[in-house]
């Protein structure tokens, strides 16, 4: 039996072989189904998924998360359908098979059971999850953890080596329904229902949190910890001082826009920068 609070071992250490890591998130284009689809060939799409996932890890980051961020407005879970999970399968196993580097899947909203699904089929070592456990109102209305079903299904599929990367007190929500506790204790919730990771988030995406707060949540979680929204070159040294990894994107698009497509050259002049 494991002990609580995790799968066993140092997620970081174990999926891309050094803590300190960086990264990067493909914002897949609007997928078909989902609002903004404007009949674009999938194949254009996954091509521009693999190019910014080669930009990202060919100027030094050590993975990717490929989440679909064009599917705004996003559904809540139980409203998304298989097709989503169908080609973000599709896209993140030829980014696995080509770029031969750690991949993760992160499905909006909070949709954990077709990210593991996506996971298991493509091959992908983690999954992001914005709600693990207790409750939020969010953009979506009110979002529930996921963390009982989630890892039921994992047990089910005999994935149980797919690590869960999960929020704290995540970007775009209220946590009033939970208000009456402190972060700590959301964070040491987490750890409890065996998250692998924690990422430490701003109030939406692109904005960065203030370094107190995540020394906070780091010192709560005593798992590997992870910054996930408005990390730049002005200050990822500092955050990578307090944290194990930092999750990046807007910083390292053209113009610094998160819908654009991914700057390689941003990408190695932030690498190069970076004291790791």
């Amino acid at each position: 039996m494991t002990q609580l609070g995790q799968s066993g071992g140092d997620a970081l250490v174990e999926l891309f072989g050094r803590t300190k890591v960086v990264i990067g998130v493909v914002h897949l284009a609007p997928l078909p189904g989902a609002p903004r689809y404007d009949g674009e060939a999938v194949e254009a799409i996954y091509q521009r998924g693999l190019d910014d996932a080669r930009s990202y890890l060919d100027g030094g980051c050590d993975g990717v998360i490929v989440e679909n961020h064009g599917d705004i407005p996003f559904a809540k879970p139980d409203d998304i359908g298989p097709e989503t999970a169908a080609y973000m399968a599709v896209v993140s196993d030829r980014i696995r098979r080509e770029l031969g580097k750690p991949v993760g899947i992160n499905v909006l909203a909070n949709a954990a059971i077709p990210a593991l699904a996506i996971a298991s089929a493509a091959g992908a070592g983690f999954i992001r999850v914005n709600q693990w456990a207790n409750a939020y109102v969010a953009n979506e209305g009110f979002v529930e953890g996921e963390s009982g079903r989630a890892a039921r299904y994992r047990a089910k599929l005999r994935a149980n080596g797919i690590r869960v990367f999960a929020d704290a007190h995540v970007k775009h929500g209220a946590h009033a329904i939970v208000a009456d506790r402190p972060v700590e204790e959301l964070v040491k919730d987490l750890v409890f229902f065996d998250a692998d990771a924690i990422i430490a988030t701003g109030q939406r995406t692109g904005h960065a949190a203030d370094l107190s707060y995540i020394s906070m949540i780091k010192d709560a979680a005593g798992l590997p910890t992870l910054v996930g929204s408005g990390v730049t070159p002005d200050n990822a040294n500092d955050i990578l001082g307090i944290v194990d990894g930092i999750i990046i994107a807007s910083a390292l698009k053209h113009d610094g826009v998160w819908w654009n497509k991914v700057d390689p050259a941003r990408v190695r002049t932030f690498i190069t920068g970076l004291r790791r």
